[in-house]
């Protein structure tokens, strides 16, 4: 059960329809799935928070395949739910094999990727496990995708850090009928 109330635009104030209204408008489209209902209760954060998301999935300079495999590392580390069912689904539809989801999922080092693949999946568990990037890590990732992509790598992975703490906290459901991915 969600430890957060599902507001009808009735019940919302002013600042609230506003964030819902601006999700909504935004690539979204939809402001009930995900983080935002349990962020309503405050509309500033909320509206600063799906903004900052917006940008960093929909704004970023790596493409969505390096996003994603991101995002799924960040929601294997949380073991998020929500965000793995969501995010599983997306990063197939953006090109990541199934055998890289897998092993994320398993907290393995996937047998067969690319280089980019492979240095956003490195980036990613150097600062998941050390909270710090070496410095070989850094520059291949430099090299890759330049210092605009390191920058909107780590936003990924921080806001999706936040998104993953949301979700646990606030026990945002799967859709009903939906299995969970990762054990209790």
């Amino acid at each position: 059960m969600p430890r957060h109330e599902t507001l009808t635009p009735e019940q919302m104030t002013p600042e609230q329809r506003q964030v819902v209204d601006n999700v909504t408008a935004g690539p979204r489209g939809s402001a009930t799935r995900g983080p935002f209902m349990a962020w309503l209760p405050s509309p500033k954060f909320a509206d600063l928070a799906q903004a900052l998301g917006a940008q960093t999935r929909f704004g970023s300079s790596l493409p969505a395949k390096h996003y994603e495999i991101a995002i799924l590392m960040v929601a294997q580390q949380w073991r998020a739910q929500f965000e793995w069912y969501a995010h599983a689904q997306l990063a197939r539809n953006a090109g990541i094999s199934q055998g890289i989801i897998d092993a994320i999922h398993r907290g393995e080092k996937p047998k067969t990727m690319d280089a980019q693949e492979e240095a956003i999946w490195q980036f990613a568990r150097e600062l998941l496990q050390t909270q710090r990037v070496s410095e070989p890590t850094f520059a291949r990732a430099k090299e890759l995708f330049g210092q605009n992509g390191v920058v909107d790598l780590v936003g990924v992975m921080g806001y999706y850090g936040l998104v993953s703490m949301t979700l646990n906290v606030f026990q945002v459901p799967l859709p009903e009928g939906e299995k969970l991915p990762f054990k209790e």
